[in-house]
């Protein structure tokens, strides 16, 4: 049986075959910002499948979140054959196997290939992997990448990376690195396309879908999702985020900084998301007396224990000779757990924490306490990943009734976020309304939030 590599007949198109020529010459790799349909899933899928049968291996599609490969990509329809997508990309005749629960394929030649979502990255411990496409990469966990480097690094294996933009985040990060390693023996793939550029859509579409998100979203917000989906502008705001107003402010303000550091007579406090499967983030913060909130460091992970997470807190008391404070955490860590009989205080009470249980509230007063919060707050750079999550923190978008739910959209962002709300509503002797210029150490001068209404001000 004779085979046509890509398979099915299928040739890019003009403005994939930049990347596509990348790929086919031994790049390793690649990051293309290209606009919504033109192509990114298609292109990459295309060139896995050429890829599984010039060096078997095993290969993996990356969605922000696993539920969403099976709509994506799974089943999918091409609406201009009528065809499944991976039935295209992976013709039946030479695979071995399909496991539909997986979404998992291996090939006759032996190379397999899998759906995985980076809010579940670390089940992929001790794969092998050749080759990962990380989609919607702005949307995804950017310590997924951080985890599967090392694999393809063994391996020799490529990644590439496509995505739409969602504001000034690891994703816009990456860019600015790619552009300036684009040249030598390992030079990256950088590109940005927008519907103008690509030539893939009309004037005619273009209007017509400016027009359609102005009438769903309002003029400026839709404008913004327009520019966003279809002019890859990095600096439109993410769609039906919480906090876009106030991190605006914060970076506006230069309130991201290496020049703040813990006064050593003062507390540092923690604030805790404590997951069972699901991640655990802690952020600490020190008040200082002239009413400003230190955002000194954020960790997150999942799949460890309190045990690892106490160990953290140690490493940082050592690092930086913070003075131990008070460990904020949720109602339900008063609750026991199955198997163990105990409460997650009492755990960590027993590793040398100090627990204390946030008043309950409901999740719109945490995220207003949030809001009051952070026009005074002062990142340090460590904080860079839990500063792109409090940004892309967002409302979930209800297709049927054409608005937003009052429910966040649950992906890596939540973690953070949930943490940070707890943050927002402790309580301590050494907070101050009195916002004043601080003097930093090194001379930095970082300016105090600008007055705000009554509605969007401090309240104590």
């Amino acid at each position: 049986m004779e085979i046509k590599f890509p398979f099915n007949g299928w040739e890019a198109r003009p403005h994939q075959k930049r990347l596509w020529n990348y790929l086919e010459q031994g790049g390793k790799r690649a990051l293309a910002v290209w606009h919504r349909r033109a192509g990114k899933d298609e292109v990459c899928l295309h060139r896995t499948a050429v890829a599984m049968h010039e060096r078997p291996g095993n290969y993996w599609h990356a969605l922000p979140e696993y539920s969403q490969g099976r709509k994506a990509i799974w089943t999918a329809i091409n609406a201009h054959t009528g065809k499944r997508r991976i039935d295209e990309v992976f013709p039946p005749q030479l695979r071995s196997t399909v496991n539909d629960t997986e979404m998992f394929i291996r090939m006759k030649n032996g190379s397999t290939w899998t759906i995985i979502g980076s809010d579940r990255y670390d089940s992929t411990v001790g794969a092998g992997v050749a080759g990962i496409v990380y989609s919607e990469f702005a949307l995804s966990n950017p310590s997924a990448w951080a985890f599967h480097r090392p694999m393809l690094e063994e391996n020799n294996g490529w990644a590439i990376f496509i995505t739409t933009p969602r504001g000034h985040n690891h994703a816009k990060a990456m860019f600015d690195y790619a552009h300036t390693r684009q040249e030598g023996d390992r030079g990256w793939f950088c590109e940005r396309l927008t519907a103008r550029d690509t030539g893939a859509l009309t004037e005619d579409q273009l209007e017509e879908a400016l027009e359609e998100y102005r009438s769903l979203y309002g003029m400026d917000v839709g404008t913004a999702q327009f520019q966003q989906e279809y002019e890859c502008s990095w600096n439109a705001a993410v769609l039906g985020a919480f906090y876009a107003l106030e991190i605006a402010d914060v970076r506006r303000e230069d309130r991201v900084t290496d020049k703040i550091e813990a006064m050593r007579n003062r507390m540092v406090h923690r604030a805790w998301d404590l997951g069972i499967r699901d991640d655990t983030s802690i952020w600490w913060f020190q008040y200082q007396p002239n009413g400003q909130c230190y955002i000194l460091d954020c960790v997150s992970a999942s799949g460890v224990g309190v045990e690892y997470f106490a160990a953290e807190v140690e490493a940082r008391r050592k690092a930086y000779g913070w003075k131990d404070g008070d460990d904020w955490v949720p109602p339900d860590a008063k609750v026991k757990e199955w198997g163990s009989g105990r409460t997650r205080i009492e755990t960590m009470r027993e590793l040398g924490l100090r627990p204390n249980l946030i008043p309950q509230s409901t999740i719109a007063d945490g995220i207003n306490a949030a809001r009051r919060l952070l026009p005074v707050c002062v990142f340090h750079l460590r904080c860079k990943e839990g500063i792109e999550a409090l940004e892309q923190y967002r409302r979930e978008w209800n297709d049927e009734a054409k608005t937003f739910r009052a429910s966040a959209v649950h992906d890596w962002c939540s973690h953070y976020a949930d943490a940070f709300r707890y943050l927002s509503l402790s309580r301590h002797d050494d907070i101050r309304k009195v916002v004043r210029r601080p003097q930093l150490r090194s001379g930095l001068v970082i300016p105090p939030p600008r007055e705000y209404p009554a509605s969007r001000g401090m309240v104590f």
